[in-house]
């Protein structure tokens, strides 16, 4: 992935996740928050994939508007579990209930991608299936007493101590950390015009 070579390429996150998962690509960016808080409704029909997709476009757009000339890379990472969707927790409570939810299911983590500029408009998702074993009481308020499930889709980090909890995952790694890099990458070469 080290070479893909992007010039003026603006990330619409304040993710370090998705920070580091660029730079170890070796892509090179500017980070920019999005100006704007991300719609909360999307309405109720509205698929995890879609949704996902939604909100990556939603954040894109909203840098893409101040960075004109510059490729914009937007992303969102919902998890959905037996027809519930779980975004990032509003506070310790919500992460616990989240991680109940989750314990001893086989749920989706998807990430959407948007990328705008250069005359293109790429939107895509990624889902990576993460089988998780029972979280005990005690494992679950040592978890969120770690803090580790703030600003996480789904409550947990599959990057830092949270992976003792997963027994099975299907699909990209990266996704699950928070950015899908072959799907970015292979986006990417598509913008400047090469074979993805």
């Amino acid at each position: 992935m080290s070479d893909v070579a992007v010039i003026s390429l603006v990330l619409a996150s304040s993710s370090p996740r998705r920070k580091e998962l660029l730079k170890e690509a070796g892509i090179a960016f500017e980070p920019v928050d999005p100006p704007v808080a991300e719609p909360v409704h999307l309405g109720g029909e509205v698929s995890p994939a879609r949704r996902a997709e939604a909100l990556a476009y939603f954040k894109a757009r909203a840098v893409a508007d101040h960075h004109p000339g510059s490729l914009v890379l937007g992303a969102d990472t919902v998890v959905s579990v037996d027809g519930r969707l779980l975004g990032k927790p509003a506070d310790a409570d919500d992460a616990r209930r989240m991680l109940r939810v989750l314990s001893g299911t086989r749920q989706a983590v998807i990430t959407g991608v948007a990328l705008l500029g250069a005359g293109r408009r790429s939107i895509a998702s990624e889902t990576t299936f993460v089988t998780m074993r029972d979280i005990s009481e005690e494992e679950l308020e040592d978890y969120i007493a770690s803090g580790e499930w703030e600003g996480k889709a789904g409550a947990y980090a599959i990057q830092e101590t949270a992976d003792r909890f997963v027994t099975g995952l299907e699909g990209s790694f990266s996704n699950v950390v928070g950015l899908p890099m072959e799907l970015v990458c292979r986006l990417l070469r598509l913008a400047e015009g090469e074979n993805p």
